[in-house]
């Protein structure tokens, strides 16, 4: 099958995020027939090419998010269109998975770089932060640096904002509204308002690649009549932390400066960066052309540790997510000849020191 075809019978195949059992039975057999000898667990899919001291991680996720209301053409029904392949995940990720499989099938024809082991891991639940590649690493055995795949342009992403998401609850003192004063009552939802209003305003060090932080209020409740002076009054913060911002840091200097009571909801999507000497860099920036960017997005690439990593792949990252969501063909082509170029360039980084 051609690269634009392989895509194709992958959109066809719903795989909404605890639901990619179908596709993960069709990537396993075809690496089969292309002489992998294929592992699974769960509905992640993984295999190695090649044998070496050195071993890179080439993942992408399988799964996609639920279809969105405003589609004109059918989610699961994919055709090409003017050299746009319309349908759910395209873009967001199978595109990315496609050219790392046509990767994968190069170097399983011709052979694998010289003195390293790729490591293909197409994992399940990246969208919910589930059974995916989180729960697969210790499978994988130890690795020496990771590309992830999801649509960048091409451009080699060394830097990915974290996710710390904070759950803040403001605590009063009821009365009924008639004898609020006289009663000392102390209004919740007044309090939380405050420290919102503060929150707007709090600015944090700036990354080179990905710029500020700034906390962002998404969700609030609170009250429980009209005529009572509201208790408590409880609001969700969610701040896309930089690689330079310590969570549980960032967390207790909130919590020492609202008058809410601030506990942490999450913290594990941590942020992410690789100094532009590691050997994934420079081959990515070699077989890209392109300087690196920082990304907004969380990724799997949150749960490598200390993993040096870059985050890659064909389309475009404002298409995830949408109604009508696409790739060119031209991306694609690009993307499948893009990580062949990078996989044999990281080992020849690594030979050159």
């Amino acid at each position: 099958m051609k690269t634009a075809e392989l895509l194709q019978a992958l959109v066809a195949i719903p795989s909404v995020s605890g639901d990619e059992r179908f596709i993960a039975d069709t990537v396993s057999g075809w690496a089969e027939g292309w002489g992998a000898r294929v592992h699974r667990k769960g509905h992640n899919v993984w295999f190695s090419v090649g044998s070496g001291p050195r071993r890179l991680l080439v993942n992408s996720h399988l799964d996609t998010v639920k279809p969105c209301a405003g589609w004109t053409y059918a989610p699961h029904a994919p055709e090409w269109r003017e050299d746009r392949l319309y349908g759910l995940g395209s873009n967001d990720a199978k595109g990315c998975v496609t050219g790392m499989l046509v990767a994968a099938r190069t170097l399983l024809a011709e052979g694998a770089p010289q003195g390293g082991e790729v490591v293909f891991a197409f994992t399940a639940e990246e969208e919910t932060g589930g059974q995916g590649l989180g729960t697969l690493l210790p499978e994988l055995g130890p690795l020496d640096a990771a590309v992830v795949g999801e649509p960048t342009s091409l451009k080699p992403c060394t830097a990915q904002r974290g996710m710390l998401l904070l759950r803040c609850t403001a605590h009063g003192k009821s009365a009924h509204v008639a004898h609020a004063h006289k009663a000392q009552a102390v209004n919740a939802i007044h309090m939380a308002a405050g420290d919102i209003s503060k929150l707007a305003e709090l600015r944090f060090p700036s990354h080179p690649l990905l710029g500020e932080a700034r906390a962002q209020v998404t969700q609030i409740s609170g009250g429980l009549a009209r005529n009572q002076v509201p208790d408590a009054c409880e609001f969700f913060v969610d701040l896309r932390t930089t690689p330079s911002m310590d969570h549980a840091q960032v967390a207790k200097e909130l919590g020492e400066a609202l008058r809410s009571e601030v506990k942490v909801h999450s913290a594990r999507y941590l942020p992410k960066a690789t100094a532009d000497h590691q050997p994934i860099v420079r081959a990515a920036i070699a077989a890209s052309g392109e300087a690196p960017v920082g990304s907004s997005t969380t990724s799997d690439w949150a749960f490598l540790g200390e993993l040096p990593a870059v985050k890659v792949g064909p389309g475009d990252t404002l298409r995830s997510h949408l109604a009508d969501e696409y790739i060119t063909r031209a991306e694609l082509e690009a993307g499948a000849a893009f990580y062949t170029r990078l996989l044999r360039g990281y080992f020849e980084e690594v030979a050159r020191g």
